[in-house]
């Protein structure tokens, strides 16, 4: 009924945790415009710059293409027996005939999918996205707006898909950000998948190629993603690397050279593995916070975590954090345990190193004819309020 007075809610729970170490001076040098380092366990951005402007993504596009596939692989919609015929756009536009990477596919082929992700992942295959694409959703269109709308269901707001191999489109564009956490989705939600990306070299029509992505051989525990150039744009790479049970994956873009893409790369992620450790900011199932309820038994509702919430700090750091919890409200009645109702979002200074999931706490039933007619009133009031004060600071500026 009072949706149009939905609004969001931020609770600051500095208090509990302004003696938790964070991060001091950046001891690494990065000279690439856009970087960003996060931490898969915690998801704890370790370091960002310029990391929410939008670029061209290049070959990093395919990381999306293949979330996608993998994505009808675990929902069983195909196999990796499954074959897709090599079409004439596909080859003219992706294969032999064409400029850009490639896994050499035959005309008019049927090759299975577990060949067409190896051809992908390793060899940043344009012919294998482009046949993939057209397998899965019947043309490059179809495609395209599965990865938009897949995009905005993991949050990844900053991103626009125009093809799935990554072409030069001056409206296609992705922030280095964005891109770590598609990244992650990728290596949390398809293990089983993923693994592809490591594989060394791959042969096919009798041509051998080796692995695109150059932190492979470095001895850094480097076992995926993907590298990219665009003309206008630089040099970008995506990177994971796993030392000691620990995750990392690195951003870099808009790199001058190779050279200077994979130094960045190389230097943040020895410096992520070596300077930073675990920090508890909650305990799962520990209540964090309440929230308010519209229409309720109860007016507000307690939420939880339901795993405890680590952050990486560095160490012998002694910044602050502000923990807030923030979710669209008021919540509106009925509620049920373990309905994801808010986030908590951690930042240093401005910028935001952490988010993660709140849960509904206990169930909230519908309230008495009274009390909804309470709330009702209260935040009819308060609606008009805020927009009073929305009026008067307008003014003002």
């Amino acid at each position: 009924m009072f949706s149009s007075l939905r609004f969001a809610f931020w609770l600051f729970l500095s208090a509990a945790f302004a003696a938790l170490p964070a991060r001091a001076q950046t001891p690494v040098t990065v000279t690439s415009p856009h970087a960003v380092l996060l931490d898969l366990t915690t998801r704890t951005v370790l370091y960002e710059r310029r990391a929410n402007e939008t670029v061209q993504p290049g070959n990093l596009a395919k990381l999306m293409t293949a979330a996608l596939v993998f994505q009808d692989l675990k929902a069983n919609k195909t196999t990796l027996d499954t074959t897709f015929q090599v079409s004439l756009h596909a080859w003219r536009t992706g294969g032999a005939p064409s400029t850009g990477s490639k896994m050499f596919a035959a005309l008019r082929s049927n090759i299975r999918i577990e060949d067409l992700v190896t051809g992908l992942v390793v060899l940043n295959g344009n012919d294998a996205a482009i046949v993939l694409a057209e397998g899965t959703s019947g043309s490059e269109a179809e495609f395209v707006k599965r990865m938009n709308a897949r995009a905005k269901e993991l949050g990844l707001t900053s991103a626009v898909f125009r093809n799935p191999t990554g072409r030069e489109d001056d409206t296609q564009k992705i922030s280095p950000r964005d891109l770590a956490f598609l990244s992650a989705h990728i290596i949390r939600e398809y293990p089983q998948y993923y693994k592809y990306f490591a594989i060394q070299e791959f042969t096919w029509s009798k041509i051998k190629q080796g692995n695109r992505n150059p932190l492979l051989p470095l001895s850094l525990g480097a076992d995926g993603m993907m590298i990219g150039q665009v003309k206008d744009g630089g040099y970008s790479l995506v990177g994971s690397a796993e030392q000691n049970g620990e995750r990392l994956v690195v951003v870099v873009a808009g790199s001058r050279s190779e050279r200077e893409r994979i130094d960045d790369a190389r230097r943040l992620l020895d410096w992520g593995f070596k300077s930073f450790e675990p920090k508890r900011i909650f305990s799962g199932n520990r209540v964090v916070a309440n929230v308010r309820v519209f229409g309720g038994e109860k007016g507000s509702v307690a939420v939880v975590s339901r795993t405890d919430v680590n952050l990486r700090s560095q160490r012998g750091a002694t910044e602050r954090l502000n923990v807030r919890v923030v979710y669209e409200g008021p919540l509106q009645a009925p509620i049920r345990r373990g309905a994801e109702v808010a986030k908590v979002r951690v930042f240093r200074a401005q910028q935001l190193v952490l988010e993660a999931p709140l849960y509904a706490a206990e169930d909230v039933g519908v309230g008495s004819t009274w009390s909804r007619a309470w709330d009702g009133a209260y935040e009819l009031t308060a609606g008009l309020v805020r927009g009073a004060f929305g009026k008067l600071f307008s003014r003002r500026s």
